[in-house]
């Protein structure tokens, strides 16, 4: 069935076939018709997993990007992911970048985007995950506004922690989209010490004050040189971070050298960033053994795929792409086999 879906879906632009797919599990918010979705789909428990010292209820997870504004979380929930991440969301609500920003590499079932943190603001957002009625791990992903200078950065990146904290399972700070001005500068020395420092001692405030810990995550990029993924391991570690999700999208373009759209600006996903993201992950449990848990997120389109991930050092995944280009039988296939 999905075929005959993603047909009509690659016949719209790409942006226009996403809000669509919003819109359209946006109603799977009604109990009955989500609990119909469920049962067509018939997906799988899977196998509860403890990470962060949360239970999620299988280590399949919907990818931040995809929901960012939460108006379709039962909608996806009833998919059967074990968890799901919204955002990435600012304090204000932003348009993003100009249009067409969105572009399909059907021949390597790749996807470029330029999105720049299109968002209605952190306040709409914590009223849909009021309304939703998700039982499963929700994290919310958080990042700055453009017109925000990256020096100022943090203030925006605590705004969000303080909104979100009550509302979250989980919280992903979100420094390496390449698709807002200077973001990615924050991984890197001074500022990633004085941005983690902060965050942390915030997390600590929260903490008391809600009666609750809720784990902070860091969401990092698919192309740090060896020295700097070895340097942003040791940041983690020495500020106690909860988590890091192995990786945002790349701004390489070596494997897709000569497609059509493969020289537009902003980040590749799916099948052509597999290999690297795996990559990464392999790397850093080799610099955390184990110390902070991994998301293994980037081209997971296969049980074989998700399983390389797991077995590089991932304890969760995360989709995206792969669920563009294979729906929903793609999430069943993995609760069923990934544990």
């Amino acid at each position: 069935m999905y075929s005959l879906i993603r047909k009509a879906l690659f016949a719209l632009p790409p942006e226009t076939a996403h809000n669509a797919t919003i819109a359209a599990l946006h109603f799977a918010r009604n109990p009955l018709l989500n609990k119909l979705v469920k049962s067509l789909l018939a997906c799988p428990t899977g196998q509860a997993k403890n990470v962060m010292g949360l239970t999620f209820p299988n280590p399949i997870g919907l990818a931040a990007g995809v929901d960012k504004d939460g108006e379709a979380i039962d909608g996806f929930a009833a998919l059967g992911f074990g968890f799901i991440e919204v955002g990435t969301v600012t304090p204000l609500a932003q348009d993003g970048n100009a249009k067409p920003r969105q572009f399909r590499l059907p021949e390597v079932e790749g996807i470029i985007n330029r999105n720049g943190f299109n968002n209605k603001g952190i306040d709409h957002l914590i009223e849909n995950v009021k309304k939703a009625r998700f039982n499963g791990i929700l994290g919310i992903n958080i990042g700055k506004n453009k017109i925000t200078p990256i020096e100022k950065g943090k203030d925006d990146y605590l705004f969000c922690l303080n909104k979100a904290y009550n509302y979250a399972d989980y919280i992903t700070v979100n420094i390496s989209s390449p698709n807002t001005p200077d973001l990615r500068q924050l991984q890197y020395g001074e500022a990633l010490e004085d941005l983690l420092q902060s965050i942390k001692a915030r997390q600590q405030i929260l903490s008391a004050q809600y009666h609750k810990y809720v784990p902070i995550v860091v969401k990092i990029a698919p192309d740090l040189t060896e020295a700097e993924l070895v340097q942003l391991a040791d940041t983690l570690r020495r500020h106690n971070m909860d988590g890091v999700i192995a990786t945002n999208t790349t701004i390489a373009r070596e494997n897709v050298t000569g497609l059509k759209y493969s020289q537009e600006i902003g980040g590749l996903s799916g099948k052509p960033l597999q290999q690297k993201s795996t990559a990464i992950i392999r790397r850093l449990q080799q610099e955390l053994q184990g110390e902070i848990p991994i998301i293994g997120s980037g081209g997971i389109d296969s049980v074989p795929h998700a399983q390389e991930k797991i077995e590089a050092g991932a304890s969760l995944l995360q989709l995206y792409s792969g669920l563009i280009y294979h729906g929903p039988a793609l999430v069943k296939a993995l609760v069923k086999n990934i544990k």
